[in-house]
């Protein structure tokens, strides 16, 4: 059933949610029938663990389907894994269905405020044992701190971020969370959102040529590439970017993609009657249509 779960969820970033989600709901129905049944002890300890990934799973499928609108599903699909990790006592568990409910707040509600409040709590729940999550918390802090110009404290927290990924290792069972390409990835994100626009596109640049394998995310990635060059009046390279973005996507439709590829497209027009221009959006209210 591990092996059935994880294979599932390293479907996620290459597949769209919708078409895994009915997959993800049969799976968590199975292993909360198991673990009902299961004798105390370890079994049903391992079976309750796997649900509470299960349930967090699930969470990000719905709310990756739904184009990051159903923050309410996705809330509760994270409130069950939280209750999860606290019957088992495993902080690492429950920090990374905080760390997940930060998301909703942050790039749903568009709350940074409470985003924060989320991802701290995550990072302090589980410091002491998985610096995987405590680094990934501290750098959605950091997004959330620039979102709110606090330019001082972000560069904290993404220093605090940097040490603590770098403890990660084989032994920490929230490792396969964590890629080389995180830290540039919400870096630029950051640095975007504090208007350090220069800044931003040489991370993001560097982090879209390494990310191949997290499609969804190189899509993000490449969305905020397309802001920054805008931000900078850099029109060509803006839709070559965006371009490219939306190839990704007509492949994986992530939710978080789109809305980023969306607020792109909204700030090229007052270039739309250039050529250029109009063909990507063009392609965009195709992509829109089979969405």
């Amino acid at each position: 059933m591990r092996n059935e779960f994880d294979g599932l969820a390293s479907r996620y970033d290459q597949d769209p949610s919708a078409s895994l989600v009915a997959k993800g709901g049969e799976q968590l129905n199975v292993i909360t029938f198991m673990a009902r049944s299961a004798p105390r002890g370890r079994v049903e300890r391992e079976l309750l663990s796997l649900q509470a990934d299960a349930s967090t799973l699930m969470g990000q499928l719905v709310w990756d389907a739904s184009q990051r609108r159903d923050h309410v599903t996705a809330r509760s699909y994270y409130d069950q894994s939280v209750t999860l990790a606290r019957h088992l006592r495993d902080q690492r568990l429950e920090g990374h269905a905080l760390l997940r409910t930060s998301y909703v707040a942050l790039y749903g509600a568009q709350d940074p405020r409470a985003g924060l409040d989320l991802a701290l709590q995550a990072a302090d729940t589980a410091r002491s044992t998985s610096p995987a999550v405590t680094g990934l918390a501290l750098l959605h802090a950091g997004e959330a701190h620039a979102m709110l110009g606090e330019a001082k404290y972000c560069e904290q927290a993404l220093e605090d971020a940097q040490r603590q990924l770098e403890r990660s290792d084989s032994m920490d069972a929230s490792a396969d969370l964590v890629s080389s390409t995180q830290f540039g990835r919400l870096a630029g994100s950051c640095y975007l959102s504090l208007g350090q626009y220069r800044r931003s596109q040489h991370l993001l640049e560097t982090t879209a040529a390494e990310l191949h394998d997290r499609r969804k995310s190189r899509a993000i990635v490449l969305g905020n590439l397309t802001l920054a060059y805008i931000r900078q009046r850099e029109v060509d390279a803006a839709v070559s970017t965006l371009i490219d973005a939306i190839a990704e996507l007509e492949q994986t439709r992530g939710g978080g993609g789109l809305n980023v590829v969306f607020s792109a497209a909204r700030e090229l027009r007052p270039w739309r009657q250039e050529p250029t221009v109009a063909d990507v959006h063009d392609r965009l209210f195709a992509l829109m249509a089979t969405t």
